[in-house]
């Protein structure tokens, strides 16, 4: 049982540019592709910063130290005077790398609370670009399929039990589990786990009375 990588949620087209990239030119990328923000590469596609629509605004604004941009922004002369990418950026660049799961990224993003992160490969050159939406796509993963997980990778694989053990039925991403465990496991293990598989979004556990170690649970009915 893992996560879904970086790598699988990523989007690989990436509008990129150098230090050396005029004012201008950063200007109409973000317009012409509509972004936010574009990574600035070195020779080696390798992330060094990102300029955001923010950096360009700061032409308007922030020649003076005296300059108030609103609350909880931080005027920054020096980029007011930039003519190019490497005097504009925002460095260094938060980065994810390709193997790491769709959880890593999410908890990254939250903690510097920004909505995307750059992705790279084993040896730090730029391949994609991976955002909240991006990760938001587990969510939408297939009630069959997250069933066929929890039946497969937690209870057999992981927790030693038959697939017959505990019936499984999952709703709109809300996992129902009725039955009864054997010795080798207990409920809340398997709580934690089917939290932990894609696409879900509660569990609910319900014991059977009655229900047989060999792992066929009695039906209320």
């Amino acid at each position: 049982m893992s996560h879904q990588k970086v790598r699988d949620v990523m989007s690989g087209a990436v509008v990129r540019i150098q230090g050396a990239t005029p004012f201008k030119e950063i200007a109409h990328l973000l317009l012409e592709y509509d972004i936010t923000a574009v990574p600035v590469v070195d020779a080696d596609d390798r992330p060094v910063g990102v300029v955001s629509e923010a950096d360009l605004l700061h032409k308007m604004w922030g020649r003076q130290e005296g300059d108030a941009g609103g609350p909880g922004v931080v005027p920054r002369p020096e980029k007011a005077w930039a003519t190019d990418a490497a005097g504009l950026m925002t460095s260094p660049a938060l980065c994810a790398a390709e193997d790491w799961s769709v959880v890593d990224a999410a908890r990254v993003m939250a903690q510097h609370g920004i909505k995307r992160l750059l992705v790279v490969d084993s040896a730090g050159r730029l391949k994609g670009v991976v955002s909240r939406s991006d990760l938001l796509r587990v969510f939408v993963r297939e009630d069959r399929a997250i069933r066929t997980e929890i039946v497969e990778d937690v209870l057999v694989r992981a927790l030693g039990e038959a697939p017959s053990a505990v019936e499984v039925n999952v709703t709109h991403g809300h996992v129902s589990l009725i039955g009864q465990l054997s010795s080798r496991a207990t409920a809340e293990e398997l709580e934690e786990m089917c939290r932990d598989v894609d696409g879900v979004v509660d569990v609910e556990f319900r014991t059977v009375p009655g229900a047989g170690a060999d792992g066929d649970p009695a039906r209320a009915g």
